[in-house]
């Protein structure tokens, strides 16, 4: 008999989301290489809202969000490590473009 398939729904204002990977070296603006090994301090990470529960106001599944990866609960579903957090630890969402964003862009 197989097993059963269950559909992971988060509860409340609750995301889930999977940590975009880094690359294996990054470049300073000047050009400087640095490596993989090297950690930086309060780094915030991008990643993609995989799951959010029916209290997420402003995130939605598949926006890009910017968030501190430290102080997340991590859990792995079949070999992905995802992170869940609540909405309010996240501290931006990539849109196509709005009238109060920053200018910036990815």
């Amino acid at each position: 008999m197989a097993d059963p398939k269950f559909e992971i729904q988060m509860l409340h204002d609750r995301v889930m989301v999977k940590v975009e990977p880094d690359s294996e070296e990054r470049r300073s603006s000047a050009g400087i290489v640095i490596p993989a090994t090297v950690k930086m301090a309060n780094r915030l990470v991008w990643g993609e809202v995989c799951g959010a529960g029916a209290s997420a106001r402003l995130v939605k599944v598949g926006d890009k969000v910017l968030f501190n990866a430290e102080d997340q609960y991590e859990v792995e579903v079949h070999g992905q490590i995802y992170l869940v957090m609540r909405e309010r630890d996240l501290h931006a969402i990539a849109t196509p473009q709005s009238e109060q964003g920053t200018g910036l862009y990815l």
